[in-house]
């Protein structure tokens, strides 16, 4: 899991250098000179002299009061700035970010930034050309390091106003606070019973395969898990997120397989960790628009190759009766599959104000699929049940095609996800629309995050939201089971599962 979430932040680590950067403009105009901190809450505005600056002592040199503090401080300052300012990027960084100019997932991320740092007398640029040029200049003067790059910038003088990240964390706290209420005010479901939640430790069979579809130039490669025991004919299709891999979910996959259903877990390939990796190595761009239609076909395809016999031969298989879980940008897939439809009106409407009270961290890959968004209406009537963990969902989906939903779907949202926050990605979108008279169900996690309700194949623990996933795909799918959703039993000890659907 620590492995797991230190790789997804390698891939948000670009970005998040490129917004410290949104201040870069175009034109011809002579370097920065200064750095000015804004403290509005202590009234106090701190300005660097960056002139010929090329090290953390010469920066100390060049600023009086920097000197009294590291004397002060007997080297820390020094020690920090160095740390920070000082210590070589990786090479790999100018070509990340020569890959990801122009991209909207870049111009999202440098949108988002553009409230913490500016330059005087110059526009945002959100395509992040500017930055790259900075960042090579840097490195062709053999400061390949962040305030090499900062001395490139155009413009006069710099500023880092902090009000700025207040109020972001007050828009997340925000953003919180009705599902936190909303636990509060419910019951948690009874643990399920450890012989359950454990069941998944063995039972099952575990294959890797390869199977060829249309839309993609190389074949999908595919974890399988099967039941030693009886099967129940029930399929099962688990997406993974953004920069994810089918590893991080077989936990969910193996208790499945243990109580009699068929899982597959397809790797998509445009938006995997193999494709995080070649991001990270400058060798790709940011995953496309495209993917946005890409991924439910991939499911989609895998329903083909079973119903036609060329992938699952000899299992006789309930192929109109299909249940799909997901995770994050698995879990928006498993939402397009179930005949939710998309739209790009919301993200034309919403993506280009960064004081928006509902953005979020999700809301730059949402935003990132506008050019894609009215193709990703691709509802399959096979699938009959979903459970979607954490979608990012509030700029995509048109609501008022929920009534029209043919799949049952369970909503887990984690009071503690910062990615994707629960109030406007889960709490909000489901309040209007009748859920619990629709059939479908949000169940809040207390305490759980975006990374901690996963399920790797290397996770000793039983896994969190594992019970719930089999008890809701057994009623919905009408398995005979003593363990459904209805008949409770399927929350755990350590991170409470509340259903809240009757308080929306």
């Amino acid at each position: 899991m620590t492995f797991l979430f230190h790789r997804w932040v390698d891939g948000v680590r670009a970005a998040a250098l490129a917004s410290v950067f949104t201040f870069l403009g175009a034109g011809s105009v002579s370097a920065v000179e200064r750095l000015k901190f804004d403290l509005p809450l202590l009234d106090v505005s701190v300005s660097l002299n960056l002139k010929g600056a090329g090290t953390a002592a010469e920066l100390i040199e060049a600023n009086p009061d920097l000197q009294e503090l590291d004397r002060a401080g007997d080297g820390s300052v020094s020690r920090l700035l160095a740390q920070f300012l000082t210590a070589p990027l990786p090479q790999r960084t100018s070509s990340v970010l020569e890959q990801s100019v122009g991209h909207p997932l870049l111009e999202q991320a440098l949108l988002a930034a553009s409230e913490l740092v500016k330059v005087e007398g110059l526009p945002p640029d959100t395509s992040g050309q500017m930055l790259s040029d900075s960042l090579q200049a840097a490195y062709r003067a053999g400061e390949p390091h962040l305030l090499g790059m900062l001395r490139r910038v155009p413009g006069e003088s710099l500023s880092i106003d902090f009000q700025a990240l207040a109020f972001y964390s007050k828009r997340l706290r925000a953003n919180q606070d009705d599902a936190r209420a909303l636990v509060q005010q419910g019951t948690a479901m009874a643990p399920a019973p450890t012989s359950l939640a454990e069941s998944g430790s063995e039972g099952w069979s575990r294959a890797e395969i390869r199977f060829a579809v249309a839309h993609r130039s190389e074949p999908l490669e595919i974890t399988m898990l099967t039941p030693k025991g009886t099967s129940n004919g029930k399929l099962v299709v688990i997406s993974h997120g953004l920069w994810d891999e089918p590893d991080s979910f077989e936990g969910w996959g193996r208790l499945l397989a243990a109580n009699g259903y068929t899982v597959l877990l397809p790797d998509h390939p445009g938006s995997d960790a193999k494709q995080q990796k070649q991001l990270l190595d400058g060798a790709s761009p940011p995953p496309s628009s495209e993917e946005l239609r890409f991924r439910p076909l991939d499911v989609s395809a895998l329903l083909d190759g079973v119903q036609a016999g060329n992938l699952l031969s000899g299992q006789q298989i309930a192929i109109d009766d299909v249940a799909v879980v997901g995770h994050s940008w698995g879990a928006t897939a498993a939402l397009q599959l179930s005949g939710l439809q998309t739209t790009s009106r919301k993200l034309k409407m919403r993506c280009q104000d960064p004081r928006d009270p509902d953005r979020n961290l999700s809301w730059v890959l949402q935003c990132s699929w506008l050019s894609g968004a009215d193709q990703g209406s691709l509802a399959d009537p096979r699938v009959k049940a979903a459970v979607v963990v954490s979608p990012p969902m509030r700029l995509l989906f048109d609501e008022s095609s929920g009534p029209s939903l043919q799949a049952k779907v369970l909503l887990v949202s984690g009071t503690k996800d910062w990615v994707v926050p629960s109030d406007p990605e889960a709490v909000v979108p489901l309040q209007g629309g009748k859920p619990l008279a629709n059939g479908h169900r949000l169940v809040l996690a207390s305490g759980g995050s975006h990374f901690n309700l996963w399920a790797p194949a290397d996770q000793k623990e039983a896994p969190i939201l594992g019970p719930m996933i089999l008890a809701w795909i057994n009623e919905q799918l009408a398995v005979p089971s003593s363990h459904t959703f209805s008949g409770g039993g399927w929350g755990n000890a350590s991170v409470p599962l509340v259903d809240v659907t009757g308080q929306l």
